[in-house]
């Protein structure tokens, strides 16, 4: 085999791409990774998930020496906010992690090409980068191009005033306000972000609540928490224009179902509605490669798209847009190709916000099951009654589970509180296993721990809660 010929090549360097290049070639695949930024990664590590998080932890630590240190006898005189700093330590995380997956390619033998990856034929791939253009033959081409930030019509994002999560990610000074136009993950972490570092931050939603989809329980409280928090919220409103000015950027609202427009001003506007599936410029209208309505890839069972041999996964063949799905399915996809047994468990796959509290959801929800009739048992446990919580002043939120009336299947869980996206493994694995609510509730869980509100919620769902 020449040194372009692979049996795999992987267009997309992001969670799902170079998981799905790892693990092929853990089993045996000679394997190529097209990714056109310099760093491999995608916009989870580079411009997403990663920085966010950075900042998320940095900006509560700040919040906590501003305002909860002193209940705990310590005491900061002269507190200030080095935002450089800040930034830096979360551009250093970054290059980490970036090099981190860098070596792990170089471990495994994984060709790595720096370029646009296009799909010219079945079995072709050509990467351009500047004026250069490389042709790379493969038995397997898998899409794993991801998505992007969703645009809203009449607002021309600069990267400066009017930003995507990107430019969130990299203000170069605190704005004194800012309206987040979207009230889903990503608009309220970035936001929570910037309001903890001092600016005023408004949410504005077109649907009547934030986080569409989740338990209606951990909504409302969700809500609550970020209103004492100081954010502000206009639900049920559209943003029909946003112009960037001299120093701000004019916004115009409406009621969601219409009415009198209103006019607002602000530093900074994040646009966050959403993200769309990445497929421009990959050539797959030219060999044939299914989209649905929206856009996104259209694959079977295997992964594979209407064009044998050219698979896709990821944000790209939409559900739930999440970096640790795309990473399941590359797996399983590579898995597939060499002959073996996998599957994803989309029942099982969770959701974190990572804000304060933090939010996880997994499985259905109440609605979702009143909706299909289903008979099911709720337990709920609040945090304000578990002692570690309360021994770390970090108490708001609680633990449901839902369990299967006849069977007593744990059909889901969502938690709002210290540490949610930690907690609710333990659940996804009992949901792996078709666990039962009684199962949680049998296993002896440390003390005192936060993981101990899941087995008291657990305990609940079969009417038997202790502390309560």
């Amino acid at each position: 085999m020449s040194d372009n010929n692979f049996d795999v090549v992987i267009i997309g360097g992001g969670p799902g791409g170079y998981v799905a290049a790892i693990r092929a070639a853990q089993l045996g695949f000679k394997t190529a990774c097209v990714e056109k930024r310099s760093a491999l990664g995608g916009t989870c590590l580079n411009v997403g998930c990663i920085p966010s998080k950075a900042l998320l932890q940095s900006s509560h630590h700040y919040e906590m020496a501003e305002h909860e240190f002193a209940s705990h006898g310590v005491e900061v005189k002269g507190l200030k906010l080095n935002l450089k700093t800040m930034m830096a330590r979360k551009d250093g995380v970054v290059d980490d992690l970036t090099k981190g997956i860098a070596f792990l390619f170089k471990k495994n033998k994984i060709s790595h090409f720096i370029g646009s990856g296009k799909i010219t034929a079945p079995g072709v791939v050509d990467v351009t980068a500047g004026t250069k253009t490389e042709t790379l033959n493969a038995k397997n081409i898998l899409i794993a191009t991801g998505s992007s930030s969703a645009d809203l019509p009449g607002i021309d994002v600069d990267e400066k005033q009017i930003v995507t999560s990107t430019g969130a990610l990299a203000l170069a000074s605190v704005p004194k306000t800012m309206v987040v136009i979207g009230g889903g993950v990503i608009g309220l972490e970035l936001g929570s972000v910037w309001r903890r570092l001092g600016a005023e931050v408004t949410v504005v939603e077109f649907l009547e609540n934030i986080f569409p989809g989740m338990d209606g329980e951990v909504v409302k409280q969700a809500t609550r928490t970020y209103k004492k928090q100081g954010i502000k919220f206009k639900l049920a409103t559209k943003v029909t224009s946003a112009k960037a000015g001299k120093g701000a950027v004019t916004l115009t609202l409406e009621a969601a179902n219409g009415g009198n427009a209103e006019q607002m001003k602000a530093d900074v506007v994040l646009v966050s509605v959403g993200r769309k599936p990445y497929t421009t410029e990959l050539g797959l209208e030219d060999v044939g490669v299914g989209l649905d309505g929206r856009g996104f890839v259209t694959v079977d069972g295997h992964y594979q798209t209407s064009v044998p041999g050219i698979y896709a996964i990821g944000d790209v063949i939409g559900g739930a847009m999440l970096a640790h799905k795309a990473e399941e399915e590359g797996v399983a996809c590579m898995e597939m190709l060499a002959g073996q047994s996998a599957h994803v468990n989309y029942g099982a796959i969770p959701g974190v916000v990572y804000t304060h509290p933090e939010i996880a959801a997994l499985g259905k929800t109440e609605e979702q099951l009143k909706a299909e009739g289903v008979e099911y048992n709720v337990g709920k446990f609040p945090f304000s009654a578990n002692s570690r919580a309360r021994a770390n002043a970090d108490s708001e939120g609680f633990v449901k589970i839902l369990a299967d009336k006849n069977t007593d299947r744990v059909l889901g869980c969502h938690i709002i509180g210290p540490g949610a996206g930690e907690l609710v493994q333990e659940i996804a694995l009992a949901m792996e296993f078709e666990g039962a609510a009684e199962d949680v509730a049998r296993t002896c869980h440390a003390h005192p721990g936060t993981a101990e509100a899941v087995k008291e919620a657990a305990l609940a769902a079969i009417g038997r809660a202790i502390h309560i």
